[in-house]
């Protein structure tokens, strides 16, 4: 059985993260287990939130004290339900909810949010508490974007609120990100972060299919395939490595295997970029270019992107779809993007 990892644990306040209860007791200390756990995930590349029932500003204001705030993303800290609070931050995540966990010492307060968020993985905080030894904390490899997650989905904050207060529209927040797009054939230093890419992107991901590292070497050095990594950043700092296409070349046909982009960055609109410039790179030659789609239950949205810039189905066969692109459709990158090609 396929093991579900976690991608963010949420954590109650009150006797989990801090001994004792902040409205009784202003002088609460950390409870260091809990402390050096979110530590180790976060070095692991996995997010830490907040549910708590308190009031946001005394709570913070206690986090700040204690010096850990910075761990947090998109907290949530208020007098509502707590499986209301984690719907909100899967939402701001972008993530599903069969990747959280959430972590509480009250009994009502999991079967709440069981209620309601059945997918996600309930622990009660005891004497016995432990996750860093479980195997869906623990990812198979640890890359350089996994120490830099929780950095990146905080610029990612910061890159909101200046939307919020500085910008008329989403064109206009675009043109003044001044976002860069690279895309390069990978190397065995990537391939690591590719394999965490296929296991990790649901969404926006074109097959479902995860490729080992293993196979990952023998593809970057068989002349049969292009593996193409796509990394971007903008005035805010690297969204990293966020992107990874794989192309079988066979005699005068191109046909992409596995098409992904991080759910990060589709907001950005550049989820056809990379499929923009592989047409580019075949249309005034004898190349004809295919794509294999196969269907699950979360990436619809890729058989939409496909449909949307130019490839028609040739052949399907139950939820499996072989698209080709019709080469009278030509594209251009997005006027506020700069992209290198290197490939």
């Amino acid at each position: 059985m396929d093991i579900q990892y976690i991608k963010c644990v949420i954590w109650d306040l009150d006797n989990t993260l801090w001994k004792g209860i902040l409205l009784e007791d202003s002088s609460v200390t950390v409870n260091k287990k809990v402390l050096n756990t979110i530590v180790e995930l976060d070095k692991r590349g996995i997010l830490n939130s907040i549910a708590s029932r308190n009031n946001y500003d005394d709570a913070w204001k206690k986090l700040e004290e204690l010096g850990i705030s910075k761990y947090f993303v998109f907290p949530e800290i208020n007098m509502g339900n707590k499986s209301d609070s984690i719907l909100r931050i899967s939402s701001n995540l972008n993530l599903s909810l069969d990747s959280f966990a959430f972590i509480d010492d009250q009994d009502y307060e999991l079967a709440e949010v069981l209620s309601v968020c059945p997918e996600v993985l309930c622990i009660k905080m005891d004497e016995k508490f432990s996750v860093l030894d479980k195997q869906e904390f623990i990812p198979r490899f640890i890359t350089s974007d996994s120490h830099k997650r929780r950095e990146l989905y905080q610029n990612e904050i910061k890159r909101n609120l200046y939307k919020q207060s500085r910008c008329k529209n989403e064109l206009a927040f675009l043109r003044s990100l001044n976002l860069k797009i690279g895309i390069k054939r990978a190397t065995v230093d990537d391939l690591k972060r590719i394999e965490e890419l296929t296991i990790r992107t649901h969404q926006m991901n074109s097959t479902g299919i995860t490729y080992s590292y293993e196979d990952l070497c023998k593809m970057i050095e068989n002349p049969q395939y292009i593996v193409l990594i796509t990394e971007m950043s903008d005035s805010f700092g690297e969204y990293g490595k966020i992107g990874v296409t794989l192309i079988e070349v066979k005699e005068s046909k191109y046909i992409i295997k596995l098409h992904l982009m991080s759910c990060r960055v589709i907001s950005r609109g550049v989820g056809n970029i990379v499929l923009i410039d592989v047409m580019k790179r075949i249309q005034n030659s004898d190349i004809s270019l295919y794509a294999d789609y196969q269907k699950t239950e979360r990436n619809k949205n890729m058989y939409l992107a496909y449909k949307l810039i130019g490839f028609r189905e040739k052949r399907t066969n139950g939820s499996y779809v072989l698209f080709e692109y019709d080469k009278s459709i030509i594209h251009d990158y997005p006027s506020y993007v700069v992209v290198v090609s290197d490939w």
